[in-house]
């Protein structure tokens, strides 16, 4: 999109409606506008006039509003195709031989699609680059010449003529270079020798590889190769076999030849040049060895009876000092007329299964009446099990294990030995045993699971099960008998105990207690399962407990909050509050988690119900209109809070709202005492007054004096009230009260009033006198004295 074109979101239309609109686009959806751009042009570069080939004019350019995507935008004043960021061919394709951008271009008025495709050509901004700068290569001097080396190959970012397309290698005598392509079109070099190299004349050789491309202009670049040549004696004699065997009559003359050996060397010259020696010479008396043709004769006569088989250990080595051995067996020959046979010793009851590979298991025994050749007898184990016999001795054989045992798998195994000699025809017998696999503690313990999460309601009955684990074991007797305990928990090592417990035998997880979500909502605990075995092995595994929620806690009212005496509090409210001002919130929490603790606010009663709205989720009141000339200062809300447990649980709250502007409105109005007149007139009438007043105070003393005494016998509060001095509170004639004073009212006072409440700071134990709509005086007095209640002054 052009830049300050303003921004349009697509209009998601029915599929029928595109059924209908496709015919109008389907003319510039077919079209496709192409361009060809070389990579790397700047920004702001023009690609190309894109109205022009759209067909539009200039003074169309406006109305049309041509805009494109991707990385160019359209000029509004030319309609020019400009390069709008950075285009790299080698990142916005890579390798491929052909580069195209495609975007569409989108002109309004009316609305059009057109294909528009930018091919981006290459050029030569990357030059070949090795992995490597330098090279190490060692040759011997005996490397035959055309022995090709291969190099590290370089890497060109560019394609075409503008990528990697040559090596070359710095003039010298004895290399060459020849380019190599894969079967990719990527390009290597290998180095040929071209004539022998002689360590003696020259140690080292130092050689430039370039690599370069055909770009325009030509970019390179080098990288170092070091040659070391190393010594041409590096081939040692080569029998022509590792082992010779050859057979030969116990009747044999004196010089006759027994075998000739061959052994060959591929250097040249004194390092090729081969004597032949034995390698224990002093050992040797029956027999003779050429050292230069590597002929082995007999020396005396051979006695079958005493020696049957000869096995002589022969030597070669060049003129560089380099050995090579070969053995050459010699056998006797006898006649063949008696079978073997094969005799156990030493065999076990129980082979246990935790023996290593080689333990020893049985000595086996061979025995042949015959001489030389037809007396000598091999033994093989037949069979697949893990077991092997091994040589010991002369006849003597061992019998071990050949691989792991496994009781679990395998509890016996049938072991069969044959044993044949070496006549003509050989001659063989067999001999089987039976051998049992002891158990061993090898199998610890395996849970069902890797992991357990158990769920449990709160309040659920002590001693419940809970849950069950299980684990097996292969083994057998005490080795398999599993037993289960808790390990370790993320509790109180002292209350673990107390939250729950398990069976050793059935794995059974119970609860000592009623489980609390609000006070534990999860805990952790490690099972371990541990056999008898000897050592004892054992498995742990993870369980995690978690406590459910039940709806078990209703909600608790934290304000208004009540008084000790059950008074509640009062909120004011200015006459002139519009409608949706913030009168009071009532605030509720609820000890449970998730719907249980979902708390909503409802209105159960209201004194007059379209005055005030309440929250539903906020619990906030406010005011739903303006107070009018017939509604009462004074209304009363009962609200309900109710969680989304279910069943659901609820509280209530009762909200005391009084429309005033000051605190005058709501404290009765107090008058000054009347003062007393100067009069002297008529004395004979205030003397038959005071007479009369004196008998009334008479009277007044004699209840007062009963009061008194009813006082002390009674525990009322409502007489802690009166006091003897009635004291208007500072600044209170102007309207204001600066400090807080306890309201105390009498048990006989008017219901509504009882809930109006001061703070229980007093100022020098002042008292105020309060009055009800009715003009009735409620002493305010201090708070060791009387029940009070706070009072909220809003809007004073």
């Amino acid at each position: 999109m052009r830049e300050g074109a303003p921004e349009r979101h697509p209009v998601q239309r029915r599929p029928m409606l595109l059924l209908f609109l496709l015919p109008l686009f389907c003319p510039a959806l077919c079209e496709q506008i192409r361009y060809k751009i070389p990579e790397e042009m700047p920004t702001g570069s023009v690609v190309g006039n894109l109205a022009k080939d759209l067909g539009f004019t200039v003074q169309e350019l406006p109305t049309r509003k041509l805009r494109i995507s991707s990385y160019f935008s359209v000029s509004a004043t030319s309609g020019d195709l400009l390069v709008s960021s950075r285009l790299d061919r080698e990142q916005i394709c890579g390798k491929k031989p052909v580069c195209v951008l495609e975007f569409e271009a989108v002109a309004e008025n009316p609305l059009n699609f057109y294909h528009v495709s930018v091919e981006l050509e290459d050029i030569n901004d990357h030059m070949p680059k090795f992995m490597h700068t330098s090279f190490e290569l060692q040759i011997s001097e005996s490397t035959k010449p055309g022995t090709r080396f291969i190099l590290g190959s370089a890497h060109d970012a560019d394609i075409g003529t503008n990528s990697l397309q040559n090596y070359q290698l710095s003039p010298n005598d004895h290399f060459s270079l020849v380019n190599k392509e894969k079967s990719d079109g990527s390009k290597y070099p290998e180095m040929v020798l071209k004539t022998p190299l002689d360590r003696e004349q020259q140690k080292s050789y130092h050689l430039i590889l370039t690599a370069l491309d055909f770009g325009h202009p030509p970019l390179n670049s080098t990288a170092k190769i070091q040659i070391l040549v190393t010594d041409a004696n590096d081939n040692p004699p080569v029998f022509s076999q590792d082992v010779y065997r050859v057979s030969l009559p116990e009747n044999v003359h004196p010089g006759t030849t027994v075998l000739r050996v061959v052994a060959t060397d591929q250097d040249e010259g004194v390092n090729s040049e081969i004597t032949f020696s034995f390698s224990e010479a002093d050992h040797i008396t029956q027999f003779n060895l050429d050292s230069n043709t590597g002929e082995i004769t007999t020396l005396d006569t051979l006695d079958f009876e005493e020696i049957k088989e000869y096995s002589l250990v022969l030597e070669a080595k060049d003129g560089g000092g380099m050995i090579a051995q070969c053995t050459v067996e010699i056998e006797v020959l006898d006649e063949n007329d008696h079978v073997p046979e094969v005799l156990f010793q030493s065999l076990p009851d129980l082979v246990m299964e935790d023996a290593e590979p080689g333990t020893h298991v049985a000595l086996l025994k061979t025995r042949d009446k015959d001489s030389g050749r037809n007396g000598e007898v091999i033994c093989k184990l037949e069979g697949g099990a893990p077991f092997k016999i091994l040589t010991s001795s002369r006849n003597t054989y061992k019998l071990v294990t050949g691989g792991v045992l496994d009781r679990e798998q395998n509890p016996e195994y049938n072991i069969t030995i044959r044993a044949t000699d070496k006549g003509d025809p050989p001659l063989s017998s067999s001999s089987s045993v039976t051998l049992r696999i002891g158990d061993v503690n090898d199998n610890a313990p395996v849970f069902t699971k890797v992991l357990y999460e158990v769920h449990v309601a709160e309040n659920n009955p002590p001693g419940a099960s809970i849950a069950q684990v299980s684990a097996s074991d292969p083994d057998l007797g005490p080795n398999g008998h599993v037993s289960y305990s808790i390990i370790a928990s993320d509790l109180e090592p002292q209350s673990l105990w107390s939250y729950v417990t398990m069976n050793a035998q059935s794995g059974v997880v119970f609860a000592q207690r009623a489980f609390d979500h609000e006070q534990l909502r999860s805990f952790q605990l490690t099972l371990q399962a541990r056999d008898q075995g000897s050592p004892p092995l054992s498995a742990n595994v993870s369980m995690r407990v978690l406590v459910g929620d039940r709806n078990d806690n209703a909600p608790r009212v934290l304000y208004p909050a009540l008084e000790p005496d059950g008074s509640a509090l009062f909120d004011m409210v200015p006459r002139a509050a519009e409608p949706g001002y913030l009168v009071t919130k009532v605030v509720a929490v609820d000890a449970d988690s998730g719907h249980n603790a979902w708390l909503s606010y409802h209105v159960l009663q209201a004194s007059d119900p379209g005055l005030f709205s309440l929250g539903l989720r906020t619990g906030e009141v406010r005011t739903a209109r303006a107070l009018g000339d017939r509604d009462a200062a004074r209304q009363r809300l009962l609200v309900g809070v109710r969680d989304g447990g279910q069943p659901p649980l609820s509280a209530t709250a009762t909200l005391h709202l009084i429309f005033a502007d000051s605190l005058q409105e709501v404290l009765p109005d107090l008058s000054d005492d009347p003062l007393p007149t100067d009069s002297q007139a008529q004395l004979q009438f205030y003397l038959v007054v005071a007479l009369a007043l004196i008998s009334v105070l008479f009277l007044l003393a004699v209840i007062l004096a009963i009061m008194l005494r009813l006082r002390h016998s009674s525990s009322s509060k409502a007489w802690g009230c009166f006091q003897s001095e009635v004291v208007i509170p500072p600044n209170y004639n102007d309207g204001t009260l600066s400090y807080s004073y306890n309201l105390c009212a009498a048990s006989t006072g008017k219901a509504e009033f009882n809930s109006i409440s001061c703070n229980d700071q007093m100022n020098s134990g002042q008292d105020i006198l309060f009055g009800d709509s009715a003009g009735a005086l409620f002493p305010l007095c201090n708070s060791s004295e009387s029940t009070s209640h706070q009072v909220s002054f809003l809007g004073a």
